[in-house]
């Protein structure tokens, strides 16, 4: 039988195994999902060695990035943002792909208004890298922030009300807010949002994070990450069996 999982840590959480557990359910597919949970990537050869018939697997924080010396290719999207979250393993290589940009820029587009010209990226991990090539590419200005400054980001201490009120377009690409540490949230002034804002939380467990409610408080539209991992899972799949 087929096996296909998921490499990250801390990740009993995850979406992928009940997704795609149901999906072979569902579809009759021959298949099984496995989370790899992992303190270290140094396991992925142990992990290699003990499930000879894993076929591909998605890979999650904190790997995104550090997965890539591990793999043997990537695919050209991978390559440029230096992110990955789909492996292939064929022939006993494995091939690393983003289908992260797929997933978010279907879920993104029917959400865009016409003033949305802006957008604000929180977090400068794997997730961020995808976000910020997705928004480019259909024409947003983008802004990465994080905790830390360095060059072409700047901090949450750095947001005030003029950037908040120029950038109407604001992701979370950080985990804070996943649940169990649902009270947790990006750093942000929610005071400046007005329902001009749109925003996008890539966490989905809970479906309304603190991040998200405090946008609502504040007239903005918000919407979770449900349907960017879903695109995202099915273009893995394709990946999978192409």
């Amino acid at each position: 039988m087929d096996v296909y999982g998921l490499v990250g840590k801390d990740i009993d959480y995850s979406f992928s195994k009940s997704y795609f557990s149901k999906k072979f359910q569902k579809e009759g597919i021959k298949a099984s999902y496995k989370n790899f949970d992992l303190t270290d990537l140094t396991q992925l050869s142990d992990i290699l060695k003990s499930n000879p018939d894993l076929k591909g697997f998605n890979v999650t924080i904190p790997y995104k990035t550090a997965i890539i010396p591990f793999l043997d290719d990537l695919d050209s999207q991978a390559k440029s943002i230096n992110a990955v979250n789909t492996v292939k393993i064929e022939n006993k290589r494995l091939k690393g792909y983003n289908t992260d940009i797929y997933g978010f820029t279907k879920s993104m587009f029917p959400l865009i208004e016409n003033h949305h010209e802006k957008a604000l990226v929180l977090g400068t991990g794997g997730a961020s890298k995808a976000i910020k090539k997705s928004l480019n590419s259909i024409g947003f200005e983008t802004q990465l922030v994080s905790r830390t400054k360095s060059p072409n980001i700047i901090t949450y201490k750095d947001l005030d009300q003029d950037i908040i009120q120029s950038h109407q377009v604001i992701v979370n690409c950080t985990p804070l807010g996943t649940h169990p540490k649902i009270d947790d949230h990006p750093p942000i002034p929610y005071q400046f949002l007005t329902d001009k804002h749109l925003l996008y939380d890539l966490v989905y467990n809970p479906p309304i994070t603190t991040f998200l409610a405090l946008g609502k408080e504040h007239g903005a539209k918000f919407y979770n990450g449900q349907k960017m991992l879903e695109l995202q899972a099915e273009k893995a799949w394709e990946i999978w069996n192409s």
